[in-house]
């Protein structure tokens, strides 16, 4: 059995455990952290959006070895003003995205392309978004992430219980957050692909969090009769139970999505994989996070306000301060012997 195995073993049987639940307050100082590095990220930076949100024009030219410099260079001489993007796709393309152009403008451009790199204005690939094709993009996506929300709450109250279902929803709100801040502070676009990951992480943060959720109410199923633990003991019991099986799950996830964001993207250069795998590894690794770090010590502390959880864990306690009771002592032949009792001395007379 290797090294891991081992240590799940005796995380599951509660030979070990880690302190999640009683030192949320560590967790929770970390996540706000993030939460103002997103937020300070998305006050001075903002999101990068795509010409797919806020509406353009694109270029897209096919030649061996063409260099962005060669593409600046002939979009300043055609005076288009604006933020003007420019970036290698593979090794024998360059896409130029700019604002939106009116007629004259976009022939400018593309006559100054073909020009500068040898080819003819037909064979480059041009697309002319309108900002209000922009708007409906915008409005479709916020309607699939609230139409997502919405849903998983009304799943996980039926399946589970509401106060789970909150706790879930914090989880996944500090996931899109901490998410959209870095992606704000790397400075990459805002694309549909970049949606489609964000709707992604969601799934799989949603995933892990309901196995753990699953495993608290196996454990808290009778805990009220029982008297032998409190609520949030038994989250925290659960939670090591199923610690190696997030760790296992995650590291399986992030290894091809890691591929494809460092290999295909950063060496192969395919620029259009990387809106979505960025917005993938780092919503799977912070999904992993809230599901242990996050969503358990939210469901905890939500329970253990219901006035039954209070009772519970003072009848723990309870048991807990009561002094121990005399054990008697076995001696050999297996029978037991208790105090021994001084025969009472008589006064003299």
């Amino acid at each position: 059995m290797s090294k891991l195995s081992g240590i799940g073993g005796r995380l599951y049987r509660g030979e070990s455990a880690i302190d999640f639940i009683g030192k949320r307050r560590r967790w929770y100082a970390l996540s706000a952290l993030f939460i103002l590095l997103s937020i300070a990220a998305l006050a001075l930076q903002g999101l990068h959006l795509g010409i797919e949100f806020k509406g353009g024009s694109s270029f897209t030219v096919t030649k061996v070895n063409a260099s962005i410099s060669d593409a600046r260079t002939a979009i300043a001489s055609t005076g288009v003003s604006g933020e003007v993007i420019v970036q290698n796709i593979g090794t024998d393309k360059v896409r130029v995205q700019t604002g939106a152009l009116d007629t004259v403008q976009n022939n400018a451009v593309q006559d100054a392309l073909a020009s500068k790199f040898l080819v003819s204005a037909e064979s480059i690939d041009t697309q002319i978004i309108g900002p209000s094709w922009g708007k409906e993009i915008t409005r479709k996506a916020l309607y699939g992430l609230f139409g997502f929300l919405i849903c998983v709450m009304l799943y996980l109250a039926m399946a589970f219980e509401p106060k789970m279902s909150i706790a879930a929803i914090v989880a996944v709100l500090h996931d899109v957050f901490i998410t959209v801040g870095i992606y704000a502070l790397v400075g990459f676009d805002v694309t549909p692909a970049t949606v489609i990951g964000f709707l992604t992480i969601l799934g799989y943060s949603l995933y892990d969090t309901v196995v753990v959720f699953d495993k608290i109410r196996e454990n808290t199923r009778t805990i009220t009769a029982s008297s032998k633990i409190t609520y949030s003991q038994a989250t925290n019991l659960a939670v090591n139970q199923t610690l190696i099986r997030s760790i296992n799950t995650s590291l399986i996830a992030l290894l091809p999505v890691g591929s494809i964001l460092f290999v295909g993207a950063g060496l192969l250069g395919a620029g259009t994989l990387k809106d979505l795998s960025l917005a993938l590894f780092i919503g799977l690794a912070v999904g992993t996070y809230s599901s242990v770090f996050i969503a358990p010590p939210v469901l905890a502390q939500l329970r253990e306000r219901e006035p039954a959880m209070i009772a519970l864990a003072k009848r723990v306690n309870g048991r807990s301060a009561t002094p121990t009771t005399f054990a008697p002592t076995v001696v050999a032949g297996g029978q037991s012997r208790g105090p021994r009792n001084q025969p009472k001395r008589k006064g003299r007379k």
